[in-house]
């Protein structure tokens, strides 16, 4: 999933109290930007969960899909306490915070694969999505004021970037580490002790970083309350254009998540890719691979390219691929559902930007709404699911379909400020 730029907007009214060079700004800059590949890193490790748990705990599609519904139910429930929280103790010391708790969910998996509990599982993923949302809250306004104000959105976009390159090195992570030993065309039971080194590994590498960032000296954020602009409306919700951006946030998410959860067990179908797991989960770098490539092109042609019309070919794009997942079978839809991670990548930024367009001083107030839509990631995938256990895996994908349609028709209607 795309970085939410959830604080950008808010942020463009925070102000440094040191440093008047940008050059002041590099190192702090790098620094940041580091997070943004962690927390890349640990989400796209879910889509190697559910396959390795579902084996596992012999797990229903709807059952395996409450390992995203936990994920990103985090984000829901904890976005606004941990706005409060970084008031409280600052930005620097919310990333050594957010990293502390990442690293103790991490350590969860350990009792939880010695016991192999997989609600304790869900626990601990609920755990480190929270530090994870922490980290989101602190460093996206950080990286923001990290400069010049008029290109705090490239610095954002290349955080994303970023973000995208955790996101393709993460399946690869797994499948080496993790599904080592669900390598055979025979259905076994995978070892949910598996997971132990790798998450440990993890969590000893946050907790590096945490006490990293602890001891170093970046510029301190204050926040300044600075007029946007005057508005004729006294909420956000009064914006048509906003409430629906904030559906199509939630259902894009929700569909590059449901997409990139199900690819597993879709390929290794016999009568799609005729491969093992593992070997599959080295095929999701694809999927996401495309998104971070996808993401440097639209950043380019967005320069020439009016964003509806760029966010309408993509989903019209992304549809057509789906389509074909659902219909046919063999390697054409194998390599059509891996082809959609790049069309996937504009669409995050392109509707955010579009929702937030016009809203003056409730700007930040939009930009919150738009980020609680990232609870998309919980609900469509557990609908994949039920549809997957009641009919079948290839026609599961009509679910994401319905969501680029949406996304779609946005593009062209629901877009355009009343």
């Amino acid at each position: 999933m795309s970085v939410p730029p959830s604080s950008a907007a808010s942020a463009a009214g925070l102000a440094s109290t040191d440093a008047n060079s940008s050059n002041s700004y590099v190192f702090p800059l790098l620094v940041m930007t580091s997070l943004f590949f962690i927390w890349g890193f640990i989400t796209s490790l879910n889509d190697i969960l559910i396959p390795h748990l579902k084996s596992a705990f012999d797990l229903t599609y709807v059952q395996a899909m409450l390992i995203q519904f936990t994920f990103f139910g985090a984000y829901f429930l904890v976005s606004i306490p941990a706005g409060a929280l970084i008031r409280r103790i600052g930005y620097q010391n919310g990333v050594s915070v957010g990293l502390g708790v990442a690293a103790l969910g991490c350590i969860l998996f350990y009792p939880a694969a010695a016991i192999q509990q997989y609600w304790l599982f869900l626990a601990a993923l609920f755990v480190m999505a929270s530090g994870i949302t922490l980290l989101q809250v602190s460093a996206n306004p950080y990286v923001a004021v990290l400069g010049n104000p008029d290109t705090a959105s490239s610095r954002l976009n290349f955080s994303q970037a970023i973000n995208s390159v955790g996101h393709t090195v993460g399946p690869l992570f797994g499948a080496l580490l993790i599904m080592t030993g669900d390598h055979t065309q025979v259905a076994e039971t995978a070892n949910p002790e598996a997971v132990q080194i790798p998450y440990l590994m993890i969590a000893g590498f946050l907790l590096l970083v945490a006490a990293i960032f602890k001891f170093l000296k970046l510029p301190s954020i204050e926040g300044d309350a600075m007029a946007l602009g005057a508005s004729g409306q006294t909420s956000a919700w009064q914006y048509p254009h906003l409430v629906l951006g904030a559906v199509a946030i939630f259902l894009y998410v929700g569909a590059e998540v449901s997409i990139g959860s199900f690819i597993i067990n879709f390929i290794s179908l016999p009568e799609i890719g005729q491969i093992d797991e593992r070997t599959a989960a080295q095929y999701l770098t694809f999927y996401w691979g495309g998104a971070m490539v996808g993401r440097f092109i639209g950043s380019a042609a967005l320069q020439f390219i009016k964003p509806t019309s760029a966010l309408f070919f993509n989903a019209v794009v992304a549809g057509a691929l789906l389509m074909l997942v659902v219909a046919v079978d063999g390697a054409l839809a194998m390599w059509a559902v891996l082809a959609i991670g790049l069309f996937n990548s504009i669409m995050f930024p392109t509707i955010f930007t579009l929702g937030i367009r016009g809203l003056g001083s409730l700007t930040s107030q939009g930009s919150g709404i738009l980020c609680l839509a990232i609870v998309g990631g919980a609900v469509v995938p557990m609908a994949q699911g039920f549809v997957a256990d009641g009919v079948s895996l290839s026609a599961s994908f009509a679910v994401p379909l319905l969501c680029y349609a949406f996304i779609a028709w946005y593009a062209l209607v629901g877009a355009k400020k009343h």
